[in-house]
């Protein structure tokens, strides 16, 4: 059996599960955001940034953002792998992915924790 370096999990039903468990993690931080904001009609900044900066919404958002990366990494693999037939591009836009992707992961970090 060969193995893919560039798959996120073990084999494709580990992927399909990562992906399925990423898009419920994402529904549920919008969903909650949406009732913060819909149980909140005259919402303040200072009230906004209390909620935002408090700790369980930051490990909120953190989870979401890695839930969102995962996701967004396995559906580009897939892509990238069924219809780039050329390995040197293939390997390219992976690459610029996952770039991109370490990229978004520091700079969230860096507006959700202050770092």
């Amino acid at each position: 059996m060969v193995a893919s370096v560039t798959s996120f999990g073990r084999s494709g039903v580990y992927d399909w599960l990562i992906q399925r468990v990423s898009a419920v993690i994402v529904g549920l931080y919008v969903l909650i955001l949406l009732g913060y904001l819909l149980g909140h009609p005259d919402l303040g900044y200072e009230e906004w940034r209390d909620f935002i900066t408090s700790g369980s919404m930051r490990i909120a958002s953190t989870l979401a953002l890695l839930a969102t990366l995962a996701h967004a990494w396995i559906g580009l693999w897939v892509i990238t792998t069924d219809y780039l037939s050329n390995s040197f591009v293939r390997f390219s836009c992976q690459s610029a992915c996952g770039v991109a992707a370490a990229i978004y992961l520091v700079w969230g970090a860096q507006i959700l924790w202050g770092l």
